[in-house]
């Protein structure tokens, strides 16, 4: 049975440091070690749990001067789950698609402000990409493939406003129907993650 918004609503309430501004990417075909290597970045030591990594995600944006971006990476079944605390290259079109390559890759990000991106790829095609609060505005090779799935989970498609609104949660739960993966709460608090830091540029 598909999830919903509903089901994931649960990152905001116990992971309110990652869930205000984060990317979430899974990728089936690259190992960790492949992705991060495609995404050029240079390895740093292992940390436990998504609350070390966001901390370690800040301190090495101050040490760095905003040039480096610490990403964390475990492998969940067949895919490579990246997270970037505050991050982006997820749904960077220039980094993403690239690196896609071989691969299917399903993304999503939101920062402080709310702003969002979902987006989904495979070798290198964009085949689905939309912000999250906007559903309704899609684009690539197969916007429309979703809908049905995409109102069942909780995107707003409708012109009325909604009571709640869960755009944020309803993206994990689309990643999950279109990966298999779910995303947990033991996952993120009991994972011990592969790290790297990544150029930003």
């Amino acid at each position: 049975m598909t999830k919903t918004g509903a089901d994931y609503a649960w990152c905001e309430n116990d992971f309110p440091d990652i869930a205000e501004a984060y990317c979430f990417t899974l990728v089936r075909g690259l190992s960790p070690a492949e992705l991060i290597s495609r995404l050029e970045g240079r390895p740093e030591p292992p940390l436990q749990g998504i609350a070390a990594v966001v901390e370690a995600a800040f301190a090495q944006y101050d040490w760095e001067d905003g040039d480096r971006q610490l990403v964390a990476m475990t492998t969940v079944g067949a895919w490579t789950l990246l997270i970037e605390p505050n991050g982006y290259f997820g749904v960077t079109d220039d980094r993403a698609l690239p690196a896609s390559a071989g691969a299917s890759w399903v993304s999503h990000f939101v920062n402080i402000n709310g702003v969002g991106t979902f987006l989904w790829a495979d070798d290198q095609v964009l085949r689905l990409c939309f912000d999250p609060m906007f559903p309704e505005d899609r684009w690539g090779t197969a916007p429309d493939v979703l809908v049905d799935v995409m109102e069942r989970i909780g995107f707003h498609l409708k012109e009325e406003a909604p009571e709640t609104d869960l755009s944020s949660p309803a993206a994990f739960a689309l990643a999950e129907h279109l990966t298999g993966v779910a995303i947990t709460p033991a996952m993120l608090q009991d994972t011990t993650f592969s790290c790297a830091t990544v150029q930003i540029r």
